[in-house]
Parts: structure tokens; sequence; C-alpha cells
């Protein structure tokens, strides 16, 4: 009896061990062209971070979809530009585009979706930001990624609560 209630503590810390370099974001836009929030920050102990995208909209996604894509700053226009070309079969980004670090699909009002990637494909040092690539959206509809050194994962998740 005490060894399966050892075994099960001990699978109970190492799933938690194991879950807790995940962080989690909620992001989501509306019809308006605008995402709730225009800085997004993990922690940096994080070895993961998943995307949870929402479209608050009414719109189908043919009319005015949205989707979250993460790149280098300096390659947002170039990646948006390029994926206007590639049509909505493509949810607009081109396909094995290496500039794409993480995006999701194009979703319509009402739908969600998500997206997890490793911190491991950021680099210290490196600008990043996040748009929409739907044609024309990404002028406005962009944000920072940023990796918050030095603070608790607690104070990192609470800055993407707030505007």
């Amino acid at each position: 009896m005490k060894r399966a209630l050892l075994i099960s503590l001990t699978a109970i810390l190492f799933v938690r061990a194991a879950s807790a370099d995940v962080c989690k974001i909620d992001v989501s836009a509306s019809d308006q062209m605008r995402f709730d929030h225009q800085v997004l920050r993990i922690d940096s102990g994080c070895g993961e971070v998943e995307v949870n995208f929402t479209n608050t909209g009414k719109q189908p996604a043919k009319i005015m979809g949205h989707n979250w894509v993460l790149t280098r700053t300096k390659d947002l226009a170039p990646v948006a530009i390029a994926g206007m070309g590639a049509g909505f079969a493509n949810n607009y980004q081109v396909p094995g585009d290496s500039r794409i670090i993480a995006a999701t699909k194009l979703i319509g009002g009402g739908e969600s979706t998500s997206v997890k990637f490793s911190v491991a494909a950021l680099k210290a040092g490196d600008e990043y930001s996040f748009f929409c690539s739907s044609p024309g959206h990404y002028s406005i509809m962009k944000g920072r990624f940023e990796i918050a050194v030095g603070n608790s994962l607690a104070n990192a998740q609470a800055a993407n609560a707030t505007r």
C-alpha cells in the first residue's frame, strides 16, 4: 500500500514538474481588427508556450478571419507580404517559411485555436512580434512578444492581463 502511494505521489509530482514549464497565454481579436493585448510577456523559465487564440468577432474566416503569427520583428512585414500570395487555403502563410516561429490557423468569428512552441526557438537579444497575416491586417493587428528575464511566471502572466 505504501509503495503504491509513493508511486502515485511520484507520478503526480512528475506531471506537475513536466507541465510547470508550459506557459499559457490567452489572446483574442475582433472584427475591429484589434488584438486584446499589444504586448505579450513570458517568463524566461518557460520551456514551451501555448497560445490560445479566440476570434471574438461575428464574421466568417473568408470575410474577417484572423490568426496569430510570431516572427522576429524585422521579419514581420516581409512574412506578412509573402503570406498574401500564399492565399486563404494556406492561412496567408507561405508553407515552410522558416521565418515563422509559430502560427495558428486562420479562424472566423466565434472560433478558437491554439499553437504550442518551444522557447528554445527564441534567441536572446532578438526582438519578436506577433501579428495577423490576413491581407492588410498586419499594419494594425500586431504587438510585441517579450521574454521577462528575472520576473516570476506570475508577474509575466499578469502582464498579459493588462494592456
